[in-house]
């Protein structure tokens, strides 16, 4: 089984590495912008199952921005910020070169505020986050480590597009696949780092109080490489671990569930696979912390699935066990998936963003509403198209980031 997985990993590198595109808006990346931009100027309604070229079920487009106008080669991470002063929200979108800050003020004209370069190389793998006001940056790229970029800076930008300065770079790790933020504890969490690492490549605790002075606070990797993860202060159904931070990780061949709450002593609390496992990619807490949806990444490659979401009951931490498998349209690869309230937002690759009802979860039942597809070429296991999504502002719209394409905003048709 570590052989097979090997292998499927290998072809994932492979395919990351050297798959490209079929959209001419790809450039080599040299981080210059497109000085103009295409505009929307007006939302594309999804109409008889397609807005422009894009198909579409229930979800129209509001604005696209090409790879070439955000001066990259290639897309990866997206989340969001809304300013607390005043409301306005801004989109942070990580490319192979750097981060993309985007002001979402008209959100059919959306205007490219600046760039934060990469700490040192460019790399297909970058991951944001947000705590309070600032951006927290990490990479695959060697040697990168946590950059911090003050969002407030955004505020006021005479000449846009402009190239900023982090105002800080944590270099308690070198590359990293990803960061976790526990907004209620102020701690960050770095996973994916380097094997030999003190910690195995599993978790590296950060304290970010502090945003431009991170702190390190140790660490966890009595389970080895951890490829993505959350932390939660955790509020579910085991009254044994109410109050008590909680992560979970995703493990290349395993879930793993901590208890972080003790910086200095954090502790196994359990771990679990499941069948035709491939790789174990990324998944999300439900709201009431009761069920955990996961994404194999490679597992529609490997066994031929169509896209397979596996549900976790985490009603019992110390004994996890299968809830249910949710298998969607396509022969699509799933990336990353994040719940809002009753939804769970899909990065499908290839399929684009689909959107499934979970409000009958308890009972096995998910539905998909909706789907805004943003690599119309085709639904194969392959990995283009869309990389991750962020649905969380308050106004509805909900930014997109594609490897091939770029940063789309789409928003859910009246």
């Amino acid at each position: 089984m570590k052989w097979f997985r090997f292998i499927f990993s290998i072809t994932f590198f492979f395919l990351y590495s050297c798959s490209s595109g079929s959209s001419d808006d790809i450039d080599p990346g040299d981080g210059n912008f497109d000085p103009n931009p295409p505009a929307a100027n007006a939302v594309v309604p999804c109409e008889n199952g397609m807005a422009g070229i894009y198909p579409c079920n229930g979800y129209d487009l509001v604005a696209h921005i090409n790879l070439q106008s955000l001066g990259a080669g290639r897309g990866n991470d997206i989340w969001g910020w809304t300013d607390s002063s005043d409301g306005k929200e801004y989109a942070l979108m990580g490319v192979d070169n750097g981060t993309v800050f985007i002001d979402l003020s008209d959100p059919v004209n959306p205007v490219i505020v600046g760039r934060l370069p990469t700490a040192t190389t460019n790399s297909t793998w970058r991951d944001v986050k947000v705590y309070g006001d600032h951006a927290f940056i990490v990479s695959e790229a060697a040697g990168h480590g946590m950059q911090v970029f003050d969002l407030s800076r955004l505020r006021n930008v005479a000449n846009p597009p402009e190239t900023f300065n982090a105002d800080a770079t944590f270099t308690g790790f070198g590359n990293s696949h990803n960061i976790v933020i526990n907004e209620s504890t102020s701690f960050a969490y770095a996973v994916g780092t380097a094997r030999n690492d003190a910690f195995n490549g599993g978790v590296h605790f950060v304290d970010i109080s502090n945003p431009q002075s991170p702190q390190p606070a140790g660490g966890y990797g009595d389970d080895g490489y951890t490829h993505d993860g959350q932390v939660v202060t955790y509020n579910g159904p085991d009254t044994d671990y109410t109050g008590r931070e909680i992560f979970v990780g995703s493990n290349e061949d395993q879930v793993v569930i901590a208890d972080v709450t003790d910086k200095n002593n954090p502790s196994s609390i359990s771990s679990l696979t499941y069948g035709n496992l491939a790789y174990t990619h990324q998944g999300w807490f439900t709201d009431d912390h009761r069920y955990f949806i996961l994404g194999d990444e490679l597992d529609e490659q490997g066994f031929g699935f169509r896209t397979r979401t596996l549900v976790f009951d985490f009603t019992d931490l110390d004994n996890p066990i299968v809830h249910h498998t949710y298998t969607g349209p396509t022969a699509a690869i799933d990336h990353n998936g994040y719940v809002k309230g009753d939804e769970f937002y899909l990065s499908n690759y290839t399929a684009g963003v689909r959107v499934i009802d979970i409000s009958d979860i308890e009972n096995r039942n998910m539905t998909e509403t909706g789907f805004f597809d943003t690599f119309p070429n085709s639904n194969s296991a392959n990995f283009n198209g869309v990389w991750s999504v962020y649905p969380y502002f308050d106004s509805g719209n909900i930014i997109v980031s594609d490897v091939d394409s770029g940063f789309f905003i789409i928003r859910k048709s009246n």
